[in-house]
């Protein structure tokens, strides 16, 4: 699916079983296993923000048919616990998938209660292919340099631009990694967890997975059920829809995103004097797009460089302060470095993103099958695009490698399960990168879970992210594993939390410009592309 943005934190963007072992007073279980994970060894690597953090790396088979075939390398972060009550290890994924893991863990054992994060080891890990895991991909450095060909494809010299890019790039990753790709899948990536948890001597694991991580947990929780001690799912990837159907589905749910931003633009004219009219508003944009195919801002942002830029104001409110302004700086005022900025800011692709996209790609393109067809393609996103065209043919040709992928496809995991312990699961009702019935959809299969809904959420990533009743709930269970039952679809409900205010002065004074800057580098170091 679509990049992700997942976690927020407050205002800014943080955005895949127990020790059984170890019962919480059972110091004698706690002495065995350390001795086991005799196989880790942890240095220091904490950072400004993290200081607790540890690092290491453990070797898995590249091709687990053949274990004692050619091995490769997983890159692991932890922030180990602190209290005489001992949980076990808590892995933490972030999404993507491509997503690098290793910051998250100093992000969920600083955010969680301190009491809570304490009888944890919080361990993070970069998937195979991915960060500082070895071999990482990079198939075609550069791949979304600006400027590229307009995304929507109204002339057959666009589509066929566009087509180009993708084949360029499948055929770029089956010439340097033809070895590596048959690997880089979710099942793979799964039967890794497993290694980790044997290298840290646990007999069961904690999960704590995000976006396409709850793809990541449920399949792993399939492959391993008897290994699950608690798992927490957060904005659910719908488990039916891998993943040409689940792409679809986000078109829509983020076209309706960005009406929302064009309302709460519309709610603000004082300040951002675009109009009272959000269908207005929403033209405005359109004409803004219009202008940029034809000139792009700074030979820089064309219109498929502003649809990146306002993407992610589908995953996280946060964004929308910074995204309204610069409308308005470019409408109001013919302004065209408010977007350059915001492009470097928020969408501007480095060598990690190269990375990232290389796996998602990777990933995605080998778990499941998609269509050959171009016809098919172009005859799907067009009927999106007439209904709902602000990210149709950006995200068709973000996954259009999938159609001339060099290796072959897998089935889907069908992740129903009866054979879990109470799992916990949360879903914001307007997520747009992963839709409301996914999360439905998770806790029909996972027989015994329970899901928390945040009415009216819009955002992606809702836990650890201040709104303290999603949080309470999710406290409660890593401590006892207790979870809400309801009578419902959902087995509680929390409400939204209130949309972000303008940013009145901050424009002026260069804030603004350094706390996108904020949002957008940690958007980068804690989340990949895809959901």
């Amino acid at each position: 699916m679509r990049r992700s943005a997942a976690v927020l934190c407050g205002a800014t963007v943080v955005l895949a079983g127990t020790l059984t072992a170890v019962p919480a007073n059972a110091s004698a279980s706690h002495s065995a296993n350390t001795a086991q994970a005799a196989k880790v060894t942890w240095k220091k690597c904490g950072t400004e923000d993290y200081p607790t953090l540890q690092c290491a790396s453990v070797k898995v088979p590249l091709d687990y048919a053949k274990p004692q075939g050619k091995q490769i390398t997983l890159a692991l972060s932890r922030v180990p616990h602190t209290a005489k009550t001992y949980q076990g290890p808590l892995l933490v994924n972030p999404g993507g998938p491509g997503a690098s893991g290793l910051t998250l863990a100093g992000f969920v054992a600083s955010s969680l209660p301190k009491e809570v994060a304490a009888q944890y080891d919080v361990v993070g890990f970069d998937p195979r292919g991915v960060g500082k895991s070895e071999p990482a991909l990079d198939c075609k450095p550069g791949y979304f340099n600006p400027v590229r060909p307009d995304s929507v494809p109204s002339t057959p010299a666009i589509e066929k631009a566009n087509l180009d890019r993708a084949k360029s790039f499948a055929q770029a990753c089956g010439k340097k990694y033809a070895d590596v790709l048959p690997y880089i899948n979710t099942v793979s990536a799964v039967k890794d967890m497993d290694s980790i948890r044997k290298a840290l001597g646990a007999k069961k694991i904690n999960y704590f997975g995000y976006s396409y991580g709850t793809y990541l947990g449920a399949v792993y929780s399939k492959l391993y059920p008897e290994r699950v001690r608690r798992l927490v799912l957060d904005s659910i990837v719908d488990p039916t829809g891998v993943w040409y159907d689940a792409n679809i589905k986000q078109d829509y749910a983020f076209d309706k995103r960005h009406k929302a931003l064009m309302a709460w633009i519309a709610k603000y004219d004082s300040t951002y004097k675009l109009g009272t009219d959000p269908a207005k508003i929403e033209a405005k944009w359109y004409a803004m797009r219009a202008a940029l195919a034809k000139k792009p801002a700074g030979g820089k942002v064309g219109p498929s460089e502003l649809e990146d830029i306002f993407i992610p104001g589908g995953y996280n409110n946060a964004y929308w302060p910074t995204l309204a302004q610069t409308f308005a700086a470019y409408v109001n005022k013919h302004d065209t470095a408010a977007l350059v900025t915001a492009y470097d800011n928020i969408a501007a692709i480095d060598a990690s993103g190269d990375n990232g996209y290389s796996v998602y790609a990777a990933v995605q393109c080998r778990d499941a099958s998609w269509p050959r067809d171009w016809k098919q393609w172009r005859k799907d996103n067009w009927a999106v695009y007439e209904k709902a065209p602000f990210m149709a043919w950006n995200n068709a040709w973000y996954n259009a490698p999938c159609a001339f992928w060099p290796t072959k496809s897998l089935k889907p995991v069908n992740v129903a399960n009866t054979k879990l312990p109470p799992v916990l699961l949360f879903q914001a009702t307007d997520d747009a990168a992963t839709p409301y019935q996914g999360g439905v959809t998770m806790h029909r299969l996972l027989r015994g879970s329970s899901l928390v809904v945040e009415q009216g959420g819009g955002n992606h990533g809702v836990t650890l992210s201040g709104n303290a009743c999603l949080d309470k709930h999710l406290a409660t269970y890593l401590t006892s594993g207790k979870v809400p039952h309801g009578s419902g679809v959902a087995d509680a409900v929390c409400q939204k939390l209130p949309d972000p205010k303008p940013q009145a002065s901050a424009q002026k004074t260069g804030a603004t410009q350094s706390a996108v800057a904020t949002v957008g580098n940690t958007l980068r170091a804690i989340v990949g592309p895809g959901v």
